[in-house]
């Protein structure tokens, strides 16, 4: 028998996976913090012998290189794949053999990315699963706008032309394990579900389901932003990334935060967006531990730019780095753990802004005398607008607003995303720039219930 484990890098949206036998075992697209490889490799018994990479990532920064390293794996990396390091080079067909009566066999699927190869995974001669990377995912298929702009239509046809390849080729019953799908950004749409096999794709995804005119028109127009730190990790990954450390970073007192933040540094308040609000040091930024830290963060921060970490616990802080590292933002310039208090220097009062819903936005407009100094800040993507937006908004996508801040009309601003996450951080940017900001931490959905006009693009 044969066992596929899933290891989940849910603040992106990705899954890695470890697949072998009695003894031993490959890696598929390992996460940059590999000890949950190794951890997974060491529940099950086995040694892994390879590590496999389907392209060379745009999103997160692989662990493939350090793995393969760590442990003696062959480390298999698609020919075309520029790279700077020793790697086992493979080509379409190629055939590995992973334990007794299991194998590996490359099939190239060009689409995500010209050299992207999926990798079926046989069972005695017979296909039981395949990882497909950014190819065939669940609903959809990864995007094909991530290279290079000018190859991008010539790259959606090749992702119709490679997930018929695997419709055509593989049984209705071989699972499909793709690497994105799971709320990434290098998705081309969002699927539901968490599993699925070739014979329900068949009869549910775009891809196998449209002409490839028809389908290429829809998924280039459907094509929405991506994080702008991803223009970083295709180059690292090519270079080969060196090992992860997640030592304590060294420890700021609150003068040092406060030097910190006077130098134009980053200081980041890792705590939820509700005790952000009740209280923190003036010209912190408010991203929250447990919600999309490493895509906002990395898709906000200029690059390169310091960081300082402000934490309510050791365990926050070391969560907060290893999401950290997994795109590329390796060691924060310094970090501290506690409360405000201690964070403020003497004499300091920390900073507050209050919270609201989106009822009492519609209360305000309906109560004041004047509408000038109340300005509705609409912090969603540019797709999400598109299905309706509250009349009289003012629309920056919360990647932008750290760029635009001066865009943003005078009066106090109710700042709104989808469901409050965004809006939080949208308004310790603006509180850090000394506006006076309401944050709406509510769903979208409760707009218009609460009264306010909603007009659709």
């Amino acid at each position: 028998m044969f066992f596929v484990d899933t290891i989940e890098t849910a603040g992106l949206g990705n899954r890695s996976y470890l697949a072998g036998g009695e003894r031993t075992a490959v890696a598929v697209d390992p996460p940059r913090d590999i000890d949950r490889v190794l951890a997974a490799a060491a529940r099950r018994g086995v040694r892994i012998s390879h590590v496999a990479e389907t392209h060379i990532h745009n999103d997160y920064v692989t662990g493939g290189l350090e793995l393969a390293r760590l442990t003696g794996a062959v480390y298999l990396v698609p020919a075309e794949a520029g790279v700077s390091f020793e790697r086992t080079p493979v080509h379409d067909g190629d055939r590995t053999a992973v334990d007794t009566g299991l194998v590996l066999e490359a099939l190239a699927t060009p689409g995500h990315t010209p050299h992207h190869t999926a990798y079926a995974l046989e069972q005695h001669g017979t296909v039981a699963a395949v990882f497909t990377g950014g190819s065939l995912l669940i609903g959809t298929v990864g995007r094909p706008d991530l290279v290079e702009p000018r190859l991008t239509e010539e790259l959606a046809r090749a992702q119709h032309a490679s997930a018929h390849r695997l419709a055509g080729e593989l049984p209705d019953t071989a699972a499909v394990l793709p690497t994105h799908g799971f709320g990434s950004f290098c998705s081309a749409g969002q699927g539901t579900g968490t599993e699925t096999t070739i014979g329900k794709e068949k009869a549910s995804n775009d891809a196998l389901t449209q002409d490839v005119d028809t389908f290429v028109t829809r998924i280039l127009a459907g094509l929405d932003e991506h994080p702008a730190y991803y223009a970083h990790m295709a180059p690292a990954n090519s270079a080969g990334p060196a090992p992860v450390d997640l030592t304590a970073p060294a420890v700021a007192d609150a003068e040092e935060i406060a030097a910190r933040l006077a130098a134009g540094e980053w200081v980041v308040d890792l705590r939820n967006r509700i005790a952000f609000a009740e209280g923190h040091v003036t010209g912190t930024y408010n991203f929250e531990a447990d919600g999309q830290l490493a895509t906002y963060l990395a898709w906000l921060i200029p690059w390169g730019k310091p960081v300082t970490l402000l934490a309510e616990s050791t365990g926050q802080l070391a969560h907060a780095q290893r999401e950290l590292v997994r795109v590329g933002i390796d060691r924060p310039a310094a970090a501290a753990t506690g409360e405000p208090a201690a964070w403020t220097v003497e004499g300091a009062t920390p900073a507050s802004f209050p919270r609201a819903t989106f009822a009492d936005l519609a209360e305000r407009r309906r109560t004041h005398d004047r509408t000038d100094d109340v300005v509705v800040l609409d912090v969603r993507r540019a797709s999400e607008r598109a299905a309706g937006f509250v009349e009289g908004s003012v629309h920056i996508p919360l990647h932008a607003l750290h760029r635009r801040l001066d865009d943003v009309p005078p009066g106090v601003v109710w700042v709104h995303c989808a469901g409050g996450m965004r809006a939080a951080v949208a308004a310790s940017l603006l509180d850090a720039a000394g506006r006076d900001v309401v944050a709406v931490d509510d769903s979208f959905a409760a707009a218009e219930p609460a009264g306010l006009p909603i007009r659709a693009a």
